[in-house]
């Protein structure tokens, strides 16, 4: 096998240090030369410190053409200057440049993974147009098309975004190591003083939500339907980034608090995820639109049974009644109705908790999911 020399691109810090950096090891590991471009932050200390050379590029998430422009530039010069074999984009602004970029540098493979495509999301529909028209153009450029979902995959067949070769859905991986139900007496014990440090004494069902702290990950319905179900704690881990423009929850967690009292727990960002996820009893993502939620495969890799929205991406990975729950967008009421039964019925929750786990196993195994990108990439 000849070594490759591999530019993974990013808008963020965050999404390489939390979503790459698996598939960059692999990589790695392989033989092969893994470099990274985003836009430079904290995260990239880590990134540096694993020994992989990182390129800052001022990405913007924003609709801002003249910072995409600067971006733009700054990739092109990066790609002429150093000649990549692969240049695999990630996300919707930084996929769309570096496509472009690499189309025009001459690169000879192009790959493309859509974590969800922007013109899905619900929204101004000239926006979504504009979207649209912005991603068939990149769309030719790329060679490889990978995306989470089937349902996705298939739809960009159909929209023709995808190569010749069509659209391969890979689904999203999660560490099966890291992320697992309480296993040893340790991890019990960690489990009880966690829920004793928030409050949850024997008894309690916590429900837990893990997401940046935007508006579409549903935190409103989530938080209206805790008030329906007095005997359920809710912990909300997550921070809203710097860069995110989705609107702001501020009011909406403030408001809960009042309500809810005690039973609400902030946790803010958390570099040990897996301790709260074993610590919890229900897991609930009530977005309005997702690609394929990592944190849905983490929570059934641990265990807990999931309530959800009837999305693309998440209704692949969570079956109705056999895994989790699923409920309409933004329906409150049925959202609460959901968790009762979860709340009031443990057996239902082991039952589910327990067949989601053995799905993610199948499925969801990063080791796995890595190791199909890399065969199908010829690596």
């Amino acid at each position: 096998m000849t070594a490759r020399r591999i530019l993974e691109v990013a808008a963020i810090d965050f999404q390489v240090w939390h979503f790459l950096m698996p598939l960059m090891r692999a990589l790695r590991a392989r033989g092969h030369g893994v470099e990274v471009a985003a836009r430079d932050g904290p995260y990239f200390d880590a990134v540096r410190a694993e020994g992989f050379t990182v390129h800052p590029i001022p990405f913007s998430r924003s609709l801002d053409l003249r910072a995409h422009r600067i971006a733009y530039r700054a990739l092109s010069d990066l790609l002429k200057r150093e000649r990549f074999d692969i240049v695999h984009g990630h996300y919707p602004v930084a996929g769309h440049l570096a496509r472009l970029a690499a189309r025009r540098a001459g690169v000879p493979e192009i790959v493309y993974t859509s974590h969800g495509y922007s013109f899905l999301k619900p929204g101004n529909p000239f926006v979504r147009a504009a979207m649209f028209a912005a991603e068939a153009v990149a769309a030719r450029c790329q060679t490889t098309l990978f995306t989470q979902s089937a349902e996705e995959a298939r739809l960009a067949e159909r929209l023709r975004l995808a190569p010749r070769s069509g659209a391969v859905a890979i689904g999203n991986g999660v560490d099966a190591a890291r992320f697992h139900p309480p296993a040893n007496d340790r991890e019990r014990a960690d489990r009880a003083a966690l829920r004793a440090e928030f409050g949850a004494e024997d008894g309690t069902v916590v429900l837990v939500i893990v997401s940046r702290l935007v508006a579409h990950k549903g935190h409103g319905p989530l938080l209206a339907a805790a008030e329906r179900l007095p005997e359920a704690h809710v912990w909300v881990v997550g921070e809203r980034l710097p860069t995110d423009h989705g609107d702001r929850i501020d009011d909406i967690l403030a408001a809960a608090r009042a309500r809810l009292g005690p039973r609400l727990a902030l946790f803010g960002a958390r570099s040990d995820v897996e301790r709260v996820l074993r610590a919890a009893d229900i897991f609930v993502l009530p977005s309005e639109f997702e690609g394929m939620p990592r944190t849905v495969a983490e929570a059934m890799m641990t265990g807990l049974p999931v309530v959800a929205t009837d999305i693309r991406g998440t209704r692949e990975q969570v079956v109705h009644g056999e895994t989790g729950l699923l409920v309409p967008v933004g329906d409150a009421a049925a959202l609460a109705d959901a968790l009762g039964r979860l709340v009031a019925d443990p057996g239902l929750r082991a039952r589910l908790g327990a067949a989601g786990l053995a799905r993610a196993r199948a499925l969801y195994d990063e080791s796995r999911v890595i190791a199909r990108q890399i065969e199908l990439l010829g690596l």
